[in-house]
């Protein structure tokens, strides 16, 4: 599957993960990073660092690796992360809450500049600088500002009127924390995050690795006698 400008999914996700390890090379006043390096903080070989970057300018020298600045800022701007992104969140339960006010975000130029929801002991809540909007008010908001983000944060149950509603204020990037599969139009791009299905992969990880660890404590020790 590839990314509508080209590039695979895979290798655009691991983008992010490069452009981290760069920026603490950076901060470490590394000048150069290897494509071995920088497949390790994504757990990828550097064949295929070196394909997955290929899709950017070349910045890299044989036999000294890539120029951290210069690969970082070509990131930068290959993501956008160098163009100031506005977004409104609906949802300001636990989840809700921690992402209004994580401050991560900034350093992806993301600002989450309005929040929303449907309870009404949580209207007019202060969360942050921010106050919480009734629900209703959300399409004419981001009409009015040009909003093209959306981040959902509320019960299945809900989220597809948030999708609907979020359409119908000119919002073409939902970023849905709901574990369900919203109907929105072609143009509209839809990101989720399914918590409960990252968690039951954890489990089954930990699972196998209690498993492992039994099976090995069954090893009969070995004999050292001596005949």
């Amino acid at each position: 599957m590839k990314a509508k400008f080209g590039i695979p999914v895979p290798s655009l996700r691991r983008l992010p993960i490069y452009y981290r390890r760069l920026l603490q090379a950076v901060e470490q006043s590394s000048s150069f990073v290897s494509s071995e390096d920088l497949g390790r903080s994504a757990g990828v070989p550097g064949a295929q660092v070196r394909k997955d970057l290929s899709y950017l300018p070349e910045c890299g020298f044989p036999g000294v690796g890539y120029d951290a600045r210069a690969l970082a800022s070509q990131l930068e701007e290959f993501l956008g992360l160098i163009n100031d992104k506005e977004a409104v969140l609906v949802g300001v339960g636990n989840l809700g809450r921690a992402l209004a006010l994580y401050q991560g975000f900034a350093r992806y130029r993301l600002q989450i500049i309005a929040l929303f929801d449907s309870d009404p002991a949580k209207i007019g809540q202060m969360i942050g600088e921010r106050q919480v909007l009734p629900v209703e008010k959300l399409p004419n908001l981001a009409q009015r500002l040009h909003i093209q983000m959306g981040i959902i944060a509320v019960p299945v149950t809900a989220a597809q009127q948030v999708a609907d509603a979020m359409v119908e204020g000119g919002i073409t990037v939902i970023w849905n924390f709901a574990p369900c599969s919203l109907q929105v139009p072609p143009h509209v791009m839809v990101k989720c995050e399914d918590l409960a299905a990252e968690l039951a992969m954890l489990s089954h990880h930990i699972r196998q690795r209690r498993l492992a660890a039994q099976e090995e404590a069954k090893q009969p020790e070995p004999n050292t006698e001596e005949y």
